[in-house]
């Protein structure tokens, strides 16, 4: 009977860790421990296209233990663990898990990971993307100091993105299917994408990473992003100078999608504005000078265009929400938030240097000019109308 009971109490042990690891198959597990982060909150997000969602926090105790179970996506995603300001971000493919040591003082920099190769190949091209940052920001203030002369800045401005896409590339070029070709393709510098989207050698890394995403993921919303980017950034490319592409896949190429939040909240497409209708997308911030001057010409626009079909969709990264509320409620066209302000990756995507910065759509949806004088957008206008 002892023999039984024991028998039974074996079998009863594996079955618990049969059903343990079932319950684990649809869950990726993040864990670790970050010294020096007692009662500070850490975060677990995930970070989609065009937002950060919330999944679960703790408040750490002094042993600085944590662990973190969320349903795996359905694709390969994005996430990050964030501590105060500081920020580690990793992928998630399935169900692994991934370990992190930390400590809270040097949270986004000095941790180490294991369970994942591509969380590793993404903590080396994030410190080489703040490497750049770091040097840019030091040039920046040579400059302005004026200790180096404009050639001298520009020159080396350049040298340092250069920097950054030769560790970039490896990961590109070496894995183009990865989550860390993704990220390393997406990295910024004030703002701006490292990785040009009308720049000719650039293109053919959106274009590397398009293509294989678009093999192994071809449902993904990522993949069907990225290749409108990619095939946008050779339609332009192609209207500029005649380049072979021979060997990329064409596709009916729409325009670079964006959905931020309205006034009310509700997240507004520009596919959905720009659906049958030419449209002015417009990069602003109201609580610049120059935006009351800049809304009254839109306004002339839109009061004598818009029974002809013209629509505008107006992007706002100013900081200060209660002035974009202020002002956009007064306002007839589409206007949207961006509540990563200077650090939107919208701005980013279409490659904005400065504000404002407008862009013109045909009533296909294509990109067919980006405006770089004030004085000529209504002439333009006509032409697209």
């Amino acid at each position: 009977m002892k023999h039984l009971s024991s028998l039974l109490f074996v079998l009863f042990g594996i079955l618990c860790m049969l059903l343990t690891a079932c319950g684990d198959s649809t869950n990726f597990t993040v864990k670790g421990v970050i010294s020096g982060g007692d009662k500070q909150m850490l975060y677990l997000e995930n970070v989609g296209i065009s937002n950060v969602t919330l999944l679960d926090s703790i408040k750490l105790t002094n042993t600085g233990k944590f662990k973190f179970k969320s349903p795996k996506p359905d694709y390969p995603d994005f996430y990050r663990l964030r501590l105060n300001n500081q920020l580690i971000n990793f992928s998630i493919d399935s169900t692994e898990v991934v370990s992190f040591v930390a400590d809270a003082g040097t949270f986004a920099t000095s941790y180490s990971v294991e369970g994942s190769e591509n969380a590793k190949a993404i903590k080396s091209i994030t410190l080489a993307q703040l490497d750049a940052n770091v040097e840019i920001n030091k040039l920046r203030k040579e400059y302005e100091a004026e200790l180096i002369e404009d050639s001298v800045y520009k020159d080396k401005v350049i040298e340092t993105a250069k920097a950054y896409k030769e560790v970039a590339r490896k990961y590109i070029y070496g894995a183009p299917m990865s989550t860390a070709a993704y990220f390393a393709l997406f990295q910024q510098v004030d703002g701006l994408l490292f990785f040009d989207l009308y720049d000719k050698d650039d293109s053919k890394a959106y274009s590397a990473v398009a293509t294989s995403y678009d093999h192994y993921y071809p449902n993904s919303a990522r993949t069907k992003h990225l290749y409108n980017l990619a095939l946008q950034s050779i339609k332009v490319i192609r209207s500029q100078r005649q380049i072979d592409f021979d060997d990329i896949e064409t596709k009916e190429v729409n325009f670079i999608d964006i959905e931020l939040p309205n006034l009310k909240g509700e997240k507004v497409k520009l596919a959905t504005v720009a659906t049958g209708s030419s449209v002015i997308v417009n990069f602003t911030a109201y609580q610049t000078e120059w935006s009351p001057s800049l809304n009254m010409l839109l306004g002339e626009l839109y009061e004598k265009y818009s029974n002809k079909g013209l629509k505008i969709y107006q992007i706002s990264l100013d900081t200060d929400e209660h002035l974009w509320m202020n002002v956009s409620s007064k306002l007839p066209w589409t206007c949207v938030r961006d509540p990563q302000n200077v650090y939107s990756q919208a701005a980013a995507i279409y490659n904005v240097k400065q504000l404002p910065a407008l862009f013109l759509l045909d009533k296909k949806g294509n990109l067919v000019k980006r405006i770089e004088d004030i004085k000529t957008l209504e002439a333009d206008l006509k032409a697209v109308l």
